[in-house]
């Protein structure tokens, strides 16, 4: 598999090294959660200089054990810079990083403003985009003040929601989970039951077009999305899920808003069965 196929595993780049060149992938197991022995080899290895791993993937929810990653990474006296865009303001963070980047985006901010924390004693050398001659290496441009103080507010925002206590998602994801799998036949729920983001679901359903099944469910009045999280514009089966060894045909993910409540949840698993059935008819297939 081409590391580019797959941005939610761990990448490390060499010193001075080219892009791909310098780039190594760390496999996941069926559940897409980490290597831990295959990274703690790969980061160990001589002129590896920094290393990534997102917090938790937001396509089919999984949680890293960022923990003992960087554990790992700092055995090995390498960098490990946590992507948590699809994890703050959905559950806590932790402080086991030495970079770490946000999306304000995803908790309600305006666009155009990305997050990049770097931990007191982490050197960094930026590089300013070419053209732009402005001797400001960290800024080139100059910043939106009124963006980044919107992020800020929704990041705030975001903490304290989650400071609040349990996220009452994860029991809607769970219903969603278990009805998904018991009422809608040949079906794969990807991802863990436990350990996980508590607002999203991925499931493949077999011999249905996953954009068949948005189309049908965007009628009925469910927003849902088919393919890569990361790559929704292209109608191409998830990276995500075939890295993990899970079915990509008919996949369906879904992001549970805030304020989402249990008749939401139930009146999407009525509909689901009967569009998924509808679609296989008109296929041809009666026997299922």
């Amino acid at each position: 598999l081409s590391p580019t196929l797959l941005p939610y595993t761990t990448h490390f780049r060499s010193p001075g090294g080219d892009a791909v060149a310098g780039l190594l992938t760390v496999p996941v197991d069926r559940d897409g959660r980490l290597d831990l022995a295959a990274f703690a080899s790969a980061v160990a290895r001589p002129g590896v200089a920094l290393a990534a791993v997102q917090h938790a993937n937001g396509e089919v929810g999984t949680r890293q054990p960022v923990a003992e990653a960087h554990a790992a990474a700092r055995a090995a006296g390498v960098p490990l810079l946590v992507d948590a865009g699809s994890s703050f303001g959905h559950v806590p963070v932790g402080a086991e990083w030495d970079v770490l980047t946000l999306d304000p985006g995803d908790v309600g901010a305006p666009p155009g403003v990305a997050v990049l924390a770097t931990r007191t004693g982490v050197r960094r050398s930026p590089v300013p985009p070419a053209g732009t001659g402005d001797e400001d290496r960290w800024f080139p441009g100059g910043v939106s003040v009124p963006a980044a103080l919107a992020a800020a507010v929704a990041l705030q925002a975001a903490a304290a929601r989650v400071a609040a206590g349990p996220d009452p998602r994860h029991a809607l994801v769970e219903r969603l989970r278990a009805r998904v799998a018991a009422e809608v036949r040949e079906v794969d729920v990807a991802g863990p039951a436990t350990g996980r983001l508590p607002h999203v679901l991925t499931f493949s359903c077999l011999y249905v077009d996953g954009e068949a099944v948005v189309t049908a469910l965007d009628r009925a009045g469910f927003a849902v999305a088919s393919g890569s999280a990361c790559t929704s514009a292209a109608e191409e089966p998830s990276h995500v899920l075939a890295a993990m060894g899970a079915l990509t045909q008919g996949n369906v993910r879904l992001a549970l808003p805030v304020g989402t409540t249990g008749t939401d949840v139930d009146r999407f698993c009525d509909v689901l069965p009967g569009v998924v059935a509808a679609i296989r008819r008109d296929a041809g297939l009666t026997d299922l």
